[in-house]
């Protein structure tokens, strides 16, 4: 539905600058950095808007959907949308998700109002609102359509500022969380991204003994940046939740509207792709093909190979695409580590590997590990290793050729406690899951069994600190043919205070596919 209600730009002005008071300046140069907005209204005690998040449509350069949670149902939820120099022109319905929690009987509402026809590489301000309530606001920044420079960050593993948890019958305050948890928000807010990927284990509600106070708290943590711009997720192990939907992924599917072409609505969501400039970013959804039994179901092979076959689809079509030049896919679970934690999985590396050394993939960006680990670039398998050991082809590490092979960034230093840079094995080695248990354990998982290996393509890993994020600056190259690079800093999100210190610093290089 679309309505032409306008208001003025001095109007638009005041109506952003009227909560200008209301939300923290987080360290970002950038306007959108600055501050939820629209605030007429009426506050009667309302149903409130709550954990504003932004995530593109399937084209990011004209799409965008504007989600937001509510405690009960409510009327005509929606959208108005401007820019600033034309005022609110815009306003689209809103459509509701609903999920029952499996464990508590809540039913939470997920409103998503897609933006259509927007315009590449334009700032626009909106606000969500429905009757009765008091709007809240945010701004975004389209994608560009074609090759321009930008950025995005990544990590994974953030867990949320909660109340309590529940494992094995006891009870924890705040044992998942830490204060970098929020501190990491404000460090992607510094830098200003276009997007973020968030690569899995978003807030571990699962382990919370109220999930549905637990997700809302994630919102409300991120929605600083995300009501900004839009953080694309993968779901990890920790999504998986007991009782809620048919693989247990309800929760997530409900609370985010992703470009998804799958067309079984169990299914849709988690996986999908997108396009912003010349980058085509591919995210999956790994418990579906990786061995480990990290959830509160262990659901591998859910899709029949659906998924597999949709990556290949994808990975061929962008290979071919004159129109992008890179190459990068997020997920959770990983295909390298030297840690002696979750480890590499087997089941990745067998139905993975082949694909991302066949058509060329950059980057495969990862969180499951909570520490930061990238490896050398690689394409096929070291001969003769049962483990199927990435083979590295280069030993370049701050300037990399992408086209001789395949970065692995592990970036699981999101926030979440239990970090495992302390536990980076010393002597070159590594560890492989091979395989797991036919049934569950005592403590209801399968068992996994475990192969070491000598770790040829580890590069670079942090020993030091436990947490932080990795930002990607596109240069695109000035004419068809150049060279494009994609410049890399990984930074360490500090104590006491949440200081961000770069931690380093790398390149990747090739040429671009419309030579």
């Amino acid at each position: 539905m679309s309505d032409k209600r306008t208001v003025s730009r001095r109007g638009a002005l005041g109506l952003l600058g009227a909560t200008a008071a209301a939300a923290p300046l987080l360290g970002s140069a950038t306007a959108e950095a600055a501050t939820p907005a629209f605030v007429p209204s009426v506050g009667n005690g309302a149903t409130p808007v709550q954990g504003l998040h932004l995530t593109f449509g399937r084209d990011p350069s004209r799409q965008m959907v504007v989600s937001w949670i509510t405690e009960s149902s409510v009327r005509k939820p929606r959208v108005v949308y401007g820019t600033l120099e034309g005022g609110f022109g815009g306003c689209v319905d809103a459509d509701t998700k609903t999920y029952v929690d499996g464990t508590s009987g809540r039913t939470v509402y997920v409103h998503h109002a897609e933006l259509n026809r927007l315009r590449p590489n334009t700032q626009y301000m909106y606000a969500a609102q429905h009757d009765g309530a008091t709007p809240d606001a945010g701004t975004f920044r389209t994608a560009p359509s074609g090759r321009m420079p930008f950025t995005f960050t990544s990590f994974g593993d953030q867990s949320a500022p909660q109340v309590t948890w529940a494992s094995n019958g006891s009870v924890g305050l705040d044992a998942n969380s830490t204060p970098a948890t929020k501190d990491i928000v404000t460090g992607i807010e510094t830098v200003a991204p276009l997007f973020h990927l968030l690569n899995g284990d978003l807030c571990y509600a699962n382990l919370d003994v109220d999930r549905v106070r637990t997700w809302n708290n994630f919102f409300t943590n991120n929605t600083r940046s995300a009501r900004f711009r839009p953080w694309m997720p993968a779901a990890g192990n920790h999504e998986i939740e007991k009782q809620n939907g048919p693989i247990g992924l309800g929760a997530y599917q409900a609370y985010f509207q992703l470009p998804s072409t799958e067309t079984d609505p169990e299914l849709a969501g988690l996986w999908y792709s997108f396009t912003a400039g010349s980058v085509r970013v591919i995210v999956l959804q790994n418990d579906d093909n990786c061995l480990q039994d990290g959830g509160d179901v262990y659901i591998s092979g859910y899709s029949g190979g659906r998924q597999l076959a949709w990556l290949e689809k994808e990975l061929a079509a962008a290979r071919k695409s004159r129109d992008i030049d890179w190459v990068v896919v997020a997920m959770h679970q990983v295909m390298i580590s030297t840690s002696d934690a979750n480890g590499a999985d087997l089941g990745l590396r067998q139905k993975y590997g082949p694909l991302f050394d066949k058509y060329g993939v950059d980057l495969v960006l990862c969180g499951h590990e909570h520490d930061y680990e990238r490896s050398l670039a690689v394409r096929g398998v070291v001969s003769g290793s049962e483990t199927l050991t990435p083979n590295p082809v280069s030993s370049a590490t701050d300037n990399i050729d992408a086209t001789h092979g395949t970065v692995h960034m592990i970036l699981g230093g999101g926030g979440v406690s239990g970090t495992t840079n302390g536990s980076f094995f010393k002597d070159g080695s590594a560890k492989v899951l091979t395989a797991v248990s036919a049934t569950p354990g005592s403590n209801g998982k399968r068992t996994p069994t475990y192969t070491k290996e000598e770790a040829v393509w580890s590069a670079v890993r942090d020993l030091d600190h436990p947490y932080g994020f990795a930002a990607f600056t596109v240069d695109p190259g000035r004419r068809p043919g150049d060279t494009t690079t994609m410049h890399v800093t990984y930074y360490n999100v500090n104590k006491p205070n949440g200081d961000l210190s770069v931690f380093e610093k790398f390149s990747l290089h090739r040429k671009r596919s419309d030579g």
